[in-house]
């Protein structure tokens, strides 16, 4: 089955037109009714436009809340929507939460609620011979749900509504694999058992044991408020994003750090994240990596990923920030991927500070290298240096490095000679030759 629609759909859909719209951005008291104009006018736009419209007419902060309020009805087959709405309507919560896996749209349930009684639907006209007039909402639905969602972006919600597939791409041919999606009893918010109680109310009018889905009893624990903290885990990860972009302001930082837990067991968060967000957020990647390697997951082989990062971090000031933050961190490690230490503390003294000292000094020779060979202009070498020396020399004031032992001390003291005009350079050479080393 071909998974991308420009070459599933070639011959039989062609492009919209982008038709001009610039809607004005409302206060949040005619917000409502502003997105139900849109959604009543916007069928002859593409998909992608109208999702855009959407968010301008809409605060980022009450998006999730009028989704619920305005959207989630319209998808709902007991409502009298139309086709075209209820396509619009997919794309649109599909497209709030884009960046991210599917699995992790607060929306999915209701996504794959719609999916399964549209496709029960249609599945259920096709045995008796005929094609069900949803079909289209049952593919467009079968591509968000398969991560293709973009694909649908260009072409209009009434183009979509009214072109027809192809056998291959009838309902009954689009089956989820559970490898790829979550299936019944793994779906938990409300969203998914407010459409199973809505299915329930009526009569089921197949039978067939292909399409029969068995009824399963609706937990009380799962309510509204587990969609507001999915919805919450998704703006903390918008946040840890940005966050390896630019610096985040108080308001945000103190939004994310209470949510920093969650967010690393998300699997989310990949080692390539820690050094921008280092260079950046050294305050929010203290606790984030904490939360990494305090609870990890054993069978992806983490923390030690991460762990693995922190060595080739450049010598800035950001960097010294979180390994002060690190070294003097008394949370306790208990899992078996790290075994051997007993705290964050000790797993980075022990495991990464050596490592970092030597890469380090190979980074500041090879600046300067680059700054005499013309690669570079700047004092990034020189600023370095000055960093690392005083680092080192906080080090021995914390006992954190004994500045009496050859083993912690031979190469930063090789180090600081070499560089002896630098006064940074000298002052920790006569601090470790003081403490009685023979070098």
């Amino acid at each position: 089955m071909q998974t991308s629609m420009q070459t599933s759909m070639q011959g039989f859909l062609s492009p919209a037109k982008s038709l001009p719209m610039s809607p004005p951005t409302p206060g949040p008291t005619d917000a409502r009714t502003s997105v139900n104009h849109l959604l009543s006018r916007a069928h002859a736009l593409p998909c992608s436009k109208g999702a855009l419209a959407f968010n301008q007419l809409v605060q980022p902060t009450a998006r999730f809340q009028l989704a619920l309020d305005a959207l989630l009805p319209i998808l709902d087959s007991t409502t009298p929507a139309e086709l075209a709405s209820r396509i619009l309507v997919s794309f649109i919560l599909y497209t709030l939460y884009a960046p991210h896996p599917i699995a992790v749209n607060p929306f999915k349930s209701a996504l794959f609620g719609t999916y399964l009684s549209e496709r029960e639907k249609a599945v259920s006209v096709a045995n008796d011979g005929g094609t069900s007039p949803n079909e289209q909402l049952v593919w467009v639905l079968w591509k968000i749900l398969r991560g293709d969602g973009n694909d649908i972006g260009p072409y209009s919600p009434s183009t979509l509504a009214r072109s027809p597939l192809p056998p291959k791409l009838r309902a009954i041919n689009l089956v989820l694999d559970d490898s790829l999606y979550n299936t019944i009893p793994d779906l938990d918010d409300s969203a998914y058992h407010y459409f199973q109680h809505k299915r329930g109310q009526s009569a089921p009018s197949d039978t067939n044991e292909f399409t029969q889905i068995p009824s399963r009893v609706v937990s009380p624990a799962y309510s509204l408020e587990r969609d507001k903290q999915n919805e919450r885990q998704m703006f903390a990860v918008k946040l840890l994003l940005h966050a390896r972009e630019r610096v985040l302001n108080l308001s945000e930082q103190r939004t994310l750090l209470p949510l920093l837990p969650e967010v690393a067991s998300s699997r989310l968060v990949t080692s390539i994240d820690i050094a921008p967000i280092v260079a950046y957020n050294p305050s929010i990647a203290h606790p984030l990596f904490v939360s990494l390697v305090s609870n990890p997951i054993p069978e992806n082989n983490r923390p030690m990923p991460f762990v693995e990062v922190l060595p080739y971090l450049p010598p800035t000031l950001p960097t010294f920030d979180l390994f002060g933050r690190l070294l003097r961190d008394p949370t306790r490690i208990t899992v078996d991927t790290v075994e051997g230490y007993s705290t964050v503390a000790d797993l980075v003294r022990i495991r990464v500070l050596g490592l970092f000292i030597q890469q380090s000094i190979h980074w500041i020779e090879q600046a300067e290298r680059d700054q005499m060979e013309g690669k570079i202009s700047d004092d990034r070498w020189e600023k370095g240096l000055q960093h690392l020396c005083r680092f080192f020399l906080s080090l021995i004031k914390l006992q954190i490095v004994d500045p009496s032992s050859d083993t912690d001390c031979a190469e930063i003291c090789s180090f600081c000679l070499h560089y002896a005009r630098f006064e940074e350079a000298n002052t920790l050479y006569r601090v470790i030759m003081m403490s009685g080393s023979n070098y």
